[in-house]
């Protein structure tokens, strides 16, 4: 039977000063989008609220802007799909094998408290699915907490965007929060590689997570991986 993959993107188009624009980092979906069809699985594309899908305009530069980038941004039918997205209200967890939640620092204000999005990771998480996330993806698995009440994270191997590589993007003053600290803080086993911006990936169980935008491609291999044992 083909698997299905969700994967969920942001409505949120700035950060709290509107003069400085965020989005979906376009290559966060676009590396994970092409492993998942290399391996036949059926794709769906979803945000908290539904409707359009801002781009980080930074995303779409050298050297995050690469082949396949590109070439989702110059195809009308790929951007179709990020013009009208479906809402996370419409989604029933119970068709999907897995959940990845792309990044780009818009997400940290419309993900960690989406309930739709708590709802489905959980559904997902517990009848055995995998959840999967990268770079500032991870900000969606603040809140999420299980039927007992405990946090998904707690006590699991999380990686995500480094407090170091907010600052040497110089955005430290610009997010609204130390999304690192913050996962440590529900219990998280916090992990990152030794340099900042290099591909770094880690799996604990079924939860995978990426740490920056240059690891879509090993998150979405590692999440293939476990679908496919």
């Amino acid at each position: 039977m083909t698997k299905r993959i969700l994967n969920v993107v942001t409505n949120v188009g700035h950060y709290d000063d509107p003069g400085h624009p965020t989005g979906l980092w376009l290559s966060e979906l676009t590396h994970a989008w092409h492993v998942f069809a290399e391996h036949g699985y059926e794709q769906t594309i979803v945000s908290p609220k539904g409707g359009s899908v801002p781009l980080e305009p930074r995303s779409l530069k050298f050297p995050s802007y690469d082949r396949t980038a590109k070439a989702w941004h110059d195809d009308p039918a790929r951007m179709a799909l990020l013009g009208d997205t479906a809402s996370l209200d419409d989604v029933d967890p119970a068709g999907f094998d897995a959940i990845y939640l792309t990044g780009g620092h818009a997400v940290m204000y419309d993900f960690p408290d989406s309930e739709p999005l708590q709802r489905v990771t959980r559904e997902i998480w517990e009848s055995g699915g995998i959840v999967s996330s990268v770079c500032h993806g991870y900000c969606g698995l603040l809140n999420t907490t299980l039927s007992d009440g405990s946090h998904l994270v707690a006590g699991r191997k999380v990686t995500g965007f480094a407090w170091q590589e907010e600052v040497l993007a110089r955005v430290d003053k610009l997010v609204p929060y130390n999304a690192e600290e913050e996962m440590r803080s529900r219990g998280a086993l916090y992990e990152k590689a030794r340099l900042p911006f290099v591909s770094y990936a880690v799996d604990d169980g079924n939860l995978v997570t990426g740490q920056n935008p240059g690891s879509a491609k090993e998150t979405a291999t590692k999440v293939a991986t476990l679908l496919d044992r």
